[in-house]
């Protein structure tokens, strides 16, 4: 099941147990939120589309850090004058676990139904790994 959410002026497809980076948002780690401006819900065959926003459709999230973005470099340059300026900006940002999709008519998802996301294994881990395993035996 997907949901199509509305924060910080911009929109996000989630599924249960994404993580997003959204613009900053009050909160700690750990604590919960809830998104209550959403576009759209479907779970494969059936979708609903709002007008602006789907009633009785929440996403529920779990804030796991309050960080930055990495660094954007503003550079203003006048030819020819001798004017340079160089400046730097990190925007202050959410990272946040969806946990829960509900949609209309009781149709529900959670983190604990959704598959875990494939990790990419490279061949040290997995030699590690191997390795940890013979060594437990």
């Amino acid at each position: 099941m997907f949901a199509i959410i509305r924060t910080g002026g911009k929109q996000y497809r989630v599924v249960a147990n994404d993580l997003i980076r959204i613009e900053k948002l009050p909160g700690e780690a750990g604590s919960t939120i809830a998104f209550d401006d959403i576009l759209a819900v479907g779970d494969g065959e059936t979708s609903t589309l709002g007008s602006p926003t789907v009633s009785g459709a929440s996403v529920t999230g779990e804030v796991v850090a309050q960080t930055r973005n990495d660094t954007v470099i503003v550079f203003k340059k006048r030819r020819r004058k001798n004017y340079r300026r160089r400046n730097g900006h990190r925007q202050p940002v959410t990272l946040v676990r969806i946990t829960e999709i509900a949609g209309p008519g009781g149709m529900r998802a959670s983190s604990k139904d959704a598959a875990p996301k494939a990790r990419k294994i490279t061949k040290k881990k997995a030699a590690a790994a191997a390795e940890a395993g013979a060594a437990q035996e």
